[in-house]
């Protein structure tokens, strides 16, 4: 009772076909796949922008001995305070 079965979906196809007509459904299509290109470019686009970004990478200079504590850190802001 509950399942979707192969003639109940062939009889919405009908009445959307005959509701709409093939040519606004085409049309919708159509417009459906110029949209999908659209994200596709701009997805791409994105991923050109941030591997040129990505060339020059910033640098953090650190001495390799040094280590901090959490309370160093907290020494460190009463300090300022």
């Amino acid at each position: 009772m509950g399942s979707v079965g192969i003639w109940q979906i062939v009889i919405i196809a009908v009445v959307v076909v005959l509701l709409f007509g093939r040519g606004k459904i085409s049309e919708l299509m159509g417009d459906v796949a110029k949209g999908i290109n659209s994200f596709k470019k701009g997805l791409n686009d994105d991923a050109v922008e941030a591997k040129e970004k990505d060339e020059d990478p910033k640098v953090i200079d650190h001495a390799p001995g040094e280590s901090v504590s959490a309370q160093e850190k907290t020494e460190d802001t009463a300090k300022k305070d």
